[in-house]
């Protein structure tokens, strides 16, 4: 889990920078974060180890079959002290913990940035330019494996204007290309990954806003220089609409 490595020093550069920038402005994640933070700092008391009695542990013996008296002394299992204050903290802990937002693997926003810029530069923004989401839904048909929903958001403000294939990550991924007054929005959409690292739903990458979400069983990324504002709100509308 992301929160874990960042505690042990094993997240790499651009997922540190990345998850302390969100939990700056994340009160839910700044107080897991802490949360874990305390917990390591108990679980490292050595206080907490206890040493039963002697005189327990011969009782405990007498009562074990003759051929099952080394397994007395192993250490004590999960389900002997699970119903602790300690065991407590840490079922509380894996609670928090799944119920945390994810993000897809390292370095992918550097490439979903990569690919936004590129389609500027290289005027290969559109392979099929129309506003008809009849007409780029099947354009995709026989040339990606997955069936990508195309939402009509003309009415709220985020008019269609294509789509077109790009590569992420050496998979060809379908692109839903949208416009916010002169602003482009480039909407990624591949099969969601099978093992996604823990995150956040948005961030910032070289000047461009990232917003991420997943939905039957597809993960969408919408990619533009627009505000975080706007860009949330061309995600919620998506949304609304796919579901329609």
């Amino acid at each position: 889990m992301a929160m874990h490595a960042l505690l042990d020093d094993e997240l790499d550069a651009l997922g540190t920078v990345a998850l302390e920038e969100h939990m700056r402005g994340c009160v839910s994640c700044r107080k897991a974060f802490d949360r874990l933070e305390r917990l390591r700092g108990v679980l490292s008391e050595p206080e907490l180890r206890h040493r039963a009695p002697d005189a327990l542990r011969e009782r405990i013996m007498a009562t074990l079959p003759q051929q099952r008296a080394p397994a007395a002394t192993r250490a004590p299992s999960w389900r002997a002290w699970s119903g602790g204050a300690v065991g407590g903290a840490i079922a509380a802990s894996l609670a928090l913990l799944v119920g945390m937002p994810q993000i897809s693997e390292p370095g992918i926003a550097d490439q979903l940035v990569d690919g936004h810029i590129r389609s500027l530069q290289s005027a290969h923004l559109i392979d099929v330019a129309t506003s008809d989401r009849h007409v780029v839904k099947p354009w995709f048909n026989g040339r990606i494996d997955f069936a990508p929903q195309v939402v009509d958001l003309k009415p709220q403000g985020f008019p269609l204007v294509g789509g077109r294939l790009d590569v992420i990550d050496q998979k060809t991924v379908a692109v839903l290309v949208y416009r916010r007054r002169l602003h482009s929005i480039n909407l990624f959409v591949r099969p969601a990954p099978a093992v996604a690292s823990p995150f956040v739903r948005s961030l910032r990458q070289d000047s461009y806003n990232l917003v991420r979400w997943t939905s039957g069983g597809l993960e969408f990324w919408a990619v533009s220089d627009l505000g975080s504002d706007e860009l949330q709100q061309f995600q919620q509308a998506f949304v609304r609409a796919d579901k329609m």
